[in-house]
């Protein structure tokens, strides 16, 4: 059973995202998934250790930034509607 989330990127990384899983014929979605099932199928102490890495690093640019600053639901919410 799928279920829905709502998660915020930068815009860059969202746009080369689309066209790494368009060009290997897979949803953004069904890409994210992927990504997700790598990162919790494995007993990882940290970022760096995760194997897919070095692939996220040919979907970004530049080294990740992890941003942790807490958001409200109301502020997710107002950031959501102004980029749709």
């Amino acid at each position: 059973m799928d279920s829905k989330i709502t998660l915020a990127f930068d815009n860059d990384v969202i746009f080369k995202a689309k066209q790494f899983a368009d060009k290997n014929n897979i949803s953004l979605s069904r890409l994210t998934e992927f990504l997700f099932r790598k990162i919790t199928s494995g007993n990882y102490s940290n970022l760096e250790d995760l194997p897919i890495a070095d692939w996220v690093n040919m979907v970004s640019e530049g080294e990740a930034e992890y941003h942790r600053k807490p958001r409200s639901r109301k502020e997710i919410k107002k950031s959501y509607h102004e980029r749709h």
